[in-house]
Formats: C-alpha cells, sequence, structure tokens
C-alpha cells in the first residue's frame, strides 16, 4: 500500500475558544505543572485497525506509520523518549473505537535500553494501560521507566488507580505524553508519583498524544461532544450522494471514520432501502444510528434489523413526520421535537456517554440544512472531512444547493490537509 494513502499531516486548530459556553471549566493546571492543551500537532497521524490483543512481549504484529524506529546503524540505546511514546500511541489506537468514554491510552515499560512491558487500554470498565504492561513486565519494572500517553489516574473509578500500580511496582521513572484534562485526575497523578520520590517528566510527544484523544479532550473541557461535518463533492464543486469506491471497504477512509465516531447522523431517506452503514474494520464497534425525518414527506422506513442493531438506532423526527407503524416493534427509540436541532441531539449523545459524532451529509440534503445551520451559527462543528469524487458532476438538484446556501456565514477551515483513499478519492480533513 503507498505510503500517501495512510500518511495524513495534522495540524488540528489554534487554542480552543470556549467562549459559547458560560460555565466555568475548571482549571486542569498548576503552578507545579503548567498545561497547555492548546490542539496543535505538526506531527505524523494516521487510521490504524485494532487488533485484539490487550498487551505484548515484544510482539509488533500491527502495521503502522507512526514512527517508533530507531536512529539508522544505531542501538537500542539510541532510543530516545520520543520513540517509546510513539510505541504507546502506535499500542492505544488499537483500541480505536472500544474505550468511548475513556480515552485511548498506550503504555511501556523499559529497562536497560530495553522493552520489557507493553500494554493499552482495551475497554472502558477493563483495567487501563499501565496495568496490562506492568503484568507484562512483572518483576523487570522494578527500577525501570514507564512511558504513558496520558497522566495516570489518581483516583478509584471502575479500577483502582494506575498511579498507585506503578508506585507499588516501583518503577524508577515515569515519562508522560499529556495530563488528564479530567478534573478529578489533572496533576494529581503527577503528584502522587513525585510524592513517592518517582522522577516524572510531562510533555513528551505532547501533540501526538493530544491528536490521539482530540474528542475525549473536547468532552472534557466543554462537555460537549466532539462534531465532525463530512459530505462529498464532484470535482467542479457540487454536492454528490455518493461514496467513493473502496472507500467504504476495510482500510478506507469512511469505514474508519465509522470505526472512530460513536454516532453517526443520518438522513432517514439514505436508510429507506440500503443498509445501514457499518465499519469494515476488523472487530470495530459500529456507531450508534442517529436518523433524522422530518415532515409528511420525509416518512420513516426502516430496513430488516437484528434485534442488537435496532437497540443502535435512534430516530429524530418533529411533529409532522409520519412513522412506520412496526417501528417501536422493532425496539427501535424515537425522539419527537417540537423542531428538531443540533443541541437536543448533541444533549441526547451527551445522556449516552458519547465523545463523537459524525454528520454525515447525505440523503435528503433538507433534512440535515437544520442541523449544518446550528452548527454553523452556533459553534457546534470542530471539524470537517471532504471527499472530492473523480467525476464532474451537472446533475445535482435545487435540494443540495439549497441546503449550501443556507449557510449564511463565512467559515474559516484551519488547517486543511489532503491524502488519497480508496480508487482516487481525495479527502480533505480540516479544522473549523
Amino acid at each position: 500500500m503507498p505510503a500517501h494513502t495512510l500518511t495524513l499531516p495534522y495540524h488540528p486548530p489554534t487554542p480552543l475558544n470556549f467562549s459559547r459556553s458560560s460555565r466555568t471549566l475548571p482549571s486542569l493546571a498548576s503552578p507545579q505543572y503548567p498545561l497547555n492543551l492548546t490542539l496543535r500537532d505538526h506531527s505524523r497521524s494516521v487510521f490504524f485497525n485494532p487488533v485484539n490483543r490487550m498487551s505484548s512481549s515484544g510482539k509488533h504484529g500491527i502495521l503502522v506509520t507512526v514512527s517508533c524506529v530507531a536512529k539508522e546503524g544505531g542501538t537500542d540505546d539510541d532510543k530516545d523518549d520520543g520513540f517509546y511514546m510513539r510505541r504507546c500511541v502506535e499500542l492505544a489506537r488499537k483500541a480505536i473505537g472500544c474505550t468511548s468514554p475513556n480515552p485511548m491510552v498506550g503504555c511501556v515499560i523499559v529497562k536497560d535500553g530495553k522493552i520489557v512491558g507493553e500494554g493499552f487500554h482495551p475497554k472502558a470498565g477493563q483495567p487501563h494501560a499501565e496495568v496490562f504492561a506492568l503484568r507484562d513486565a512483572g518483576d523487570l519494572a522494578e527500577n525501570a521507566t514507564a512511558y504513558v500517553s496520558l497522566e495516570p489516574c489518581n483516583h478509584y473509578g471502575r479500577t483502582p488507580p494506575c498511579s498507585e500500580a506503578l508506585v507499588k511496582a516501583k518503577v524508577k521513572k515515569v515519562v508522560i505524553g499529556m495530563i488528564d484534562p479530567n478534573p478529578i485526575v489533572a496533576s494529581r497523578g503527577v503528584q502522587r508519583l513525585r510524592d513517592a520520590g518517582i522522577n516524572v517528566v510531562v510533555g513528551v510527544e505532547e501533540e501526538l498524544c493530544k491528536r490521539l484523544n482530540e474528542a475525549f479532550i473536547h468532552k472534557m473541557l466543554t462537555g460537549s461532544p466532539f462534531v465532525t461535518l463530512r459530505y462529498s463533492l464532484s470535482v467542479n464543486g457540487h454536492l454528490v450522494n455518493q461514496l467513493g469506491e473502496g472507500v467504504t471497504d476495510s482500510g478506507g477512509y469512511y469505514s474508519q471514520l465509522l470505526q472512530e465516531y460513536d454516532a453517526v447522523i443520518l438522513s432517514a431517506s439514505l436508510t429507506g432501502s440500503s443498509p445501514f452503514p457499518a465499519s469494515q474494520e476488523p472487530g470495530a464497534n459500529q456507531p450508534l444510528w442517529i436518523l433524522m425525518a422530518g415532515g409528511p414527506s420525509s416518512p420513516i422506513q426502516i430496513p430488516l434489523l437484528t434485534e442488537e442493531a435496532a437497540s443502535k438506532v435512534t430516530i429524530f423526527t418533529d411533529k409532522e413526520a409520519s412513522e412506520e407503524p412496526e417501528t417501536s416493534k422493532k425496539g427501535i427509540e424515537t425522539v419527537v421535537l417540537d423542531k428538531i436541532n443540533l443541541n437536543a441531539i448533541l444533549e441526547y449523545c451527551k445522556s449516552r456517554g458519547l465523545c463523537s459524532v459524525l454528520m454525515d451529509w447525505r440523503g435528503s440534503f433538507v433534512e440535515l440544512e437544520e442541523l449544518l445551520k446550528d452548527g454553523t451559527e452556533q459553534n457546534l462543528l470542530q471539524k470537517i472531512v471532504v471527499e472530492v469524487l473523480p467525476f464532474w458532476d451537472e446533475s445535482s438538484g435545487l435540494s443540495s444547493l439549497t441546503a449550501s446556501k443556507s449557510i449564511r456565514r463565512r467559515l474559516k477551515v484551519n488547517n486543511l490537509q489532503p491524502k488519497i483513499s480508496g480508487d482516487q478519492s481525495i479527502v480533505l480533513e480540516g479544522y473549523l
């Protein structure tokens, strides 16, 4: 596979602007441990496929492009802190799509220039990365250096605090990628380790670690899910209802987006005669499907679903929408609003503990028009993903043109970056 199909230089936005929220955010920094949560990154970032392994010992059986290569002609001793932190991120991404609402975290234990233990957090409720890495290292963890992509927790939740596990293992040094923005953690894990006499270094490959968990960080700081808008264009700039060849297959950008996001917002007209879009990545958890339907001209039709799949479907309608009589019998939740709006949907997602939402602008453009207006006017969108398809289109109807013209604001897209996916589709990613 050519490297350019996987590599995406990443430059997230300038400091997050939370002026839209009147809520006072908790302080995440202290004079001893200043915290900069500006989401900027000049590192390489790619999508990864998960593997069914929670820890490993010297077995790196996964294709990645985050570089973990020692200096040419060098030895293990030449590997610096950045090398091991990049390996932590590589490990963490093996659980992509599985940890929400928790962050993805990887941990590496190093002794005498050798990796003696590795682990990552596989799923919310299961042990954290440090626990798996320490188990992998065993007695070799004593007097070793632990690398972890996110600050170890120092509180009891579903699992005991990882800071205590590191202290008990008698590691001599802990290198941390970034401070945890969760108010119940922020800097407390660092303080506990230092109080125990452990040397702590913070901020190694910090931007890469922030990129790893951009949705988690956004949710912690704002209380709202991270929202990405995705749409397709022809080369002459028309909105189109298509996806490029190969992008829905395993390894394609669209398949990976569905794996990465907790929920996807869809037009109900898109699913009336076709299956729900699903990630084809090995072992992927499928997102919650949120269907939008409004008005009597938009009847809600649901394809045949298993009981498990039906539990992952929620329909948002206004009072005028006509609902298929069998919908409720299929176990599908329906939310009826006076007027469909994005804030209500995000509050619903928040109540379900979701950190990230993908708005897929396909099907009936009109059904999603109000959501798009809400997102742009109220600064509810954080990211855009645009697929440019390799054809010229003159058949777009008024619905798509009307929807695009409903956006009255001029939006600045920061750090727009391209990559190739599928059969010659160009995918652009940027931040609003």
